[in-house]
């Protein structure tokens, strides 16, 4: 991450002298080796073994002590060195303590805690860059992150790499993927050893979808660093998003068993993506306890609430949370849009209409597969159908199997009378309860019919003639067949709508459901069986037509 916990410092394998090693013991390795290899559990145990860089000055071995600390994600003990510094008598020069405040600010900065600005505005010492960076990244915590704010930020930041690296992470911290991107392959180009910024590059085309892409950069570090816990799970996110929750878990197995043991905040966000691999499996049990030390916790367990038709929950779970980023958004705009429809308020829904349509006209998630899928959102509720195809098509490779997809694509192609396109994607979905989900046995059975298959839409009622809404199917069924001319099926159909309510319409129906199926065995278009069917489904009726219609049908047999 630009902000990561891991940010290390790029390696260099030649910093160690080859010819003074071997002239060191080779059973303890020396303090500078341990840097070279940055190696920061062996740096703070030669500290603790009296054996650091100096064993004479206790406050240059305290600092290294501290920045270990801090290297290791370890903010709240490098915060506790920073201050034993402070209280050391040797500490007696007030730039000095000035430093240390400012380097324990940093740690309280990756903490979340609060930090006293006006100490950083006027902090004036040899690590001044540093402060106008820190004071840069908590402007944009407090949210003052303004056009004009971006011109002072350009206006202070120098050309030298940990300066363009900052504005890289304002331009990261704002979506704006495409120029950190830039920054960072500048710097690449400058000076090739900044091997890390591969993980960087890598991790921005991963935020912007080309997956591919991503697993190509990162490959360039991570095949120097194969332990390296930030590429590594880097890379199991691309296969996840590439091909399954399956070969991504596998990609973490491997990686836990190989943690360092303090590595705990590793261990916290690796638990937390291996419930998002394994599709929420264990949400209940890992995400509630991170959701303090990673904000995406919180998201993801909403999004396992939503997966699993909780919309209370997930609304409760995020309601008073203002929306900052795109995916709070998005899920603000999914729940809103599910309580719209659930309860017919045009409030909730013009809520959703315009989240949808804020992230996906955004210039930096217009062209992601997340900004389409907003826009494609957006035209669905607003019932312009030829825009959403557009939008979804554009996309369609990328979730070739993906039931939520085909299920919104299919509703889509057959509101534009796509209906053999629609058919496909419908039967495409594997999920049972979306199978028994109304809207969708009314999609597909509309297909059927309007597909000129109107036994496969008779079946679909057989199959569900139990459910509480099986008489909406009946209707859509008797209606659409009549419309198309499958007769016989929408006799069949208004016959049971007949035995249920003796509405007159009902017969109406039927009986012009009846002539038709003679019609069409006139023409030698239907079987002369169509024709006992229908004379057995008439006989159900007391009106007195049915008696006529039967006899005409009897004496038209008896002419075959």
């Amino acid at each position: 991450m630009i902000l990561s916990r891991y940010n290390l410092k790029p390696s260099n394998e030649n910093v160690v002298d080859s010819n003074n090693v071997k002239n060191k013991s080779n059973l303890i390795p020396t303090f500078d080796e341990f840097v070279a290899k940055r190696d920061y559990v062996g740096i703070l145990t030669l500290i603790e073994c009296n054996a650091g860089p100096d064993k004479n000055n206790i406050i240059q071995n305290e600092l290294w002590r501290a920045f270990a600390h801090f290297r290791l994600g370890e903010y709240r003990k490098a915060i506790e060195t920073y201050e034993k510094i402070k209280r050391n008598k040797e500490s007696n020069n007030s730039q000095q303590i000035s430093n240390v405040e400012l380097l324990s600010c940093c740690c309280k900065f990756y903490l979340g805690e609060s930090i006293d600005q006006k100490f950083i505005e006027s902090y004036d010492g040899p690590y001044k860059p540093l402060a106008e960076r820190l004071k840069i990244y908590l402007d944009l915590k407090n949210d003052e992150s303004t056009i004009e704010s971006m011109d002072r930020i350009q206006k202070v930041l120098s050309k030298t790499v940990e300066d363009q690296l900052c504005l890289a992470s304002v331009h990261f911290y704002r979506n704006q993927y495409q120029e950190a991107i830039d920054i960072y392959k500048k710097i690449l180009l400058e000076d090739k050893n900044y091997l890390a910024l591969n993980v960087y590059i890598a991790l921005c085309y991963y935020l912007l979808d080309y997956y591919d892409v991503s697993q190509e950069v990162l490959a360039l570090y991570w095949q120097k660093h194969p332990k390296s816990i930030i590429a590594s799970n880097l890379k199991a996110c691309n296969n996840y998003r590439l091909y399954n929750g399956t070969t991504a878990e596998m990609e973490l197995r491997n990686l836990i068993e190989s943690f360092p043991t303090n590595f705990s905040y590793a261990k916290d966000f690796i638990r937390h993506n291996l419930v998002v691999f394994l599709n929420g499996e264990g949400a209940f049990q890992v995400l509630p306890s991170l959701m303090r030390t990673i904000p995406e916790a919180k998201l993801n367990l909403t999004i396992f609430y939503l997966k699993n038709d909780k919309n209370d929950e997930a609304d409760n779970l995020i309601k008073n949370v203002e929306p900052k980023i795109p995916i709070e958004y998005i899920l603000k705009a999914i729940i809103n849009s599910n309580i719209g429809q659930s309860q017919n308020s045009h409030e909730h829904l013009k809520i959703a209409q315009n989240y949808f349509q804020l992230v996906g006209s955004s210039p930096a998630e217009c062209d992601t597969i997340q900004g389409r899928q907003c826009m494609a959102s957006y035209f669905f509720l607003i019932r312009q159908f030829e825009e959403v195809v557009l939008y979804l098509s554009s996309i369609k490779s990328y979730f070739y199997n993906d039931d939520a997809f085909n299920f919104n694509y299919g509703q889509a192609k057959m509101m534009m009378h796509s209906f053999k396109e629609a058919e496909e994607a419908l039967l495409m979905i594997e999920n049972e309860n979306l199978k028994k989900d109304l809207v969708y046995i009314c999609c597909l059975t509309r297909c059927y019919i309007m597909n000129a298959k109107p036994t496969k839409a008779w079946d679909m009622y057989l199959k569900y003639q139990q459910s509480k809404e099986s008489t909406i199917l009946l209707h859509l069924i008797a209606n659409d067949c009549y419309k198309m001319g499958h007769f016989l099926v929408a006799l069949r159909a208004f016959d049971i709508l007949e035995k249920l309510d003796k509405s007159p319409e009902y017969w109406e129906g039927k009986r012009g459901a009846a002539a038709g199926v003679l019609q069409k065995i006139l023409n030698k278009h239907d079987p002369i069986e169509h024709l006992y069917e229908a004379i057995k489904l008439l006989r159900n009726s007391t009106n007195p037509q049915a008696n006529q219609m039967i006899t005409i049908m009897k004496n038209y047999s008896q002419e075959m």
